[in-house]
């Protein structure tokens, strides 16, 4: 990093640690926030903005080819007057790595002079035609979409240190997005009384990317249509990673395709229904068969364990006498299974949950219920429930993707340039977590990538910065400071050199 930096970055951290350091305080007369003769004024000459890391984000975009590979993949223009299909793209996406959460709120970047300078762009598409540019696309231009953007994931992945992805899990769910519009083309009612639309999301666990992202009407079942994004997903990440293990609920539990994954050597971790005949062998197994489950802890303590905080929502079940049920214990066995639609057998482990049924003190019965999961791994019964558990981190990346990038907002007015939207806004999404990969520091990187999209914005976007324009350059002139600003220019530096030939 440039030794000016280091020392400018060095006196701004000082200064604020200076500031909030310990102090035996006195009391104080007046309140901490006393400053009371503010004016504003207008800047003649500077230009400043409040999102300097787009820049970054756009020198990330063009190293990684993708610029050039959507307007050469995607022909949705006839003419270019005056914007090609990545302007298009880009601008949805760059709107919401700007803080934007509609696509109304592009008219705010359109008139931001400054923005529009640091970018070179004499002018951006409005929200209309943003939504316009939407509806000209069919199911064929957005997969085109999402393999350009595939091929600009494989370039950052093919940089990462030996050992990325050894092990690489694939997770697939399905969720339900609602929308209050009347006369959305496609829109129906799901299984839970809500209308909207039900997007099927695949998933790396690894690095919380979506790889791909599927729109479909409210009314279909979670695991439908999911086996031909799964097997993209595997290809895709087989490319890389060592191994590829598919994880999925029970809707998933594809029985009819489960050989075919096991004879291309994927792995799978798939929960099964507690069907009868299942249940049945479970209770038939003798007592010897079980062992007691006792869970990991979350992460290591690494100073003295706090005390549990009181649970005041149990307290009020306790004393009004709801139902309650408390675990007890829980217990694991394994079997060997031979689905319907499989021509051999697999390893599925039982998990048994003891459940003791309350009401007030009084416990009235107990209760035992049983949890499947079907796989081809060797590991143990343990690891494998651990692993199995680890999919419900995917609600994360689909809570991110409804309420931190707003891709399920369903701003237009079909099934399929809705879907188009959420493969662009998941765009942002998959920006940050590439943006982590490439920051030189992994410990920090790593930090990035599991980071919620909201703080990430305040970290590495939502940076206040004087954009100066020269002959030759675009200078993003950064004003102040935030932890993250080494890392920052680190990875700004690692960007100006990145090629992926």
């Amino acid at each position: 990093m440039n030794r000016t930096y280091r020392k400018i970055l060095r006196n701004r951290k000082q200064r604020i640690e200076r500031r909030l350091q310990p102090k035996n305080w006195e009391d104080q007369p007046r309140p901490m926030l006393k400053a009371s003769n503010i004016h504003y004024e207008m800047a003649e000459r500077t230009g400043a903005m409040s999102c300097g890391g787009i820049g970054a984000m756009h020198l990330m975009v063009q190293r990684l080819g993708l610029v050039e590979d959507i307007d050469k993949s995607l022909e949705l223009l006839k003419v270019h007057l005056p914007y090609h299909e990545s302007d298009h793209v880009l601008n949805l996406a760059y709107n919401i790595l700007a803080g934007g959460q509609r696509l109304e709120d592009i008219e705010l970047r359109r008139h931001d002079e400054v923005f529009l300078n640091g970018l070179g762009a004499e002018r951006i598409p409005d929200p209309t035609t943003a939504g316009d540019f939407t509806r000209r696309f069919n199911p064929e231009d957005i997969l085109s979409l999402e393999e350009c953007l595939n091929r600009a994931r494989l370039a950052v992945w093919k940089v990462q240190p030996e050992g990325f992805l050894q092990e690489a899990f694939v997770d697939v769910d399905g969720t339900i997005a609602q929308t209050y519009g009347e006369c959305k083309q496609g829109v129906d009612i799901s299984y839970k009384g809500i209308w909207g639309y039900a997007p099927l999301i695949v998933s790396l666990a690894n690095t919380k990317e979506v790889l791909y992202l599927a729109n479909r009407p409210g009314s279909a079942v979670s695991h439908s249509g999911s086996v031909e994004w799964i097997d993209r997903a595997v290809e895709l990440v087989g490319q890389v990673a060592g191994s590829v293990t598919i994880r999925g609920d029970t809707d998933f539990t594809h029985t009819e395709q489960l050989d075919r994954w096991d004879e291309a050597g994927h792995k799978f971790i798939l929960g099964f229904d507690a069907n009868p005949k299942l249940v049945g062998l479970a209770e038939a197994l003798e007592t010897r068969a079980w062992t007691p489950f006792e869970r990991l802890p979350k992460y290591e303590i690494l100073t003295e364990p706090r005390p549990k905080a009181f649970r005041h929502k149990e307290q009020v079940v306790v004393e009004r006498e709801f139902t309650n049920k408390k675990l007890v214990g829980e217990d694991l066995a394994e079997i060997e299974y031979q689905p319907t639609k499989c021509q051999r057998k697999y390893r599925v482990i039982i998990l048994r949950k003891n459940i003791s049924v309350q009401k007030g003190e009084q416990v009235l019965f107990e209760e035992v219920r049983y949890f499947f999961y079907i796989t081809n791994r060797k590991d143990k019964a343990e690891k494998i429930v651990g692993l199995a558990n680890g999919r419900c981190d995917q609600e994360n990346v689909i809570e991110q993707l409804k309420n931190g990038v707003n891709a399920m907002r369903m701003p237009v007015n079909d099934l399929v340039s809705n879907w188009a939207y959420m493969v662009i806004a998941a765009l942002a999404w998959n920006l940050k977590a590439w943006y982590g990969l490439l920051v030189p520091n992994r410990e920090r990187g790593t930090e990035l990538v599991r980071m919620e999209f909201r703080r990430f914005l305040h970290a590495i976007m939502l940076l206040p910065c004087q954009v100066v324009r020269t002959a030759r350059r675009v200078i993003y002139r950064i004003l102040g400071y935030n932890r993250w600003l080494k890392d920052f220019f680190a990875t700004w530096e690692r960007l100006e050199a990145f090629s992926t030939g």
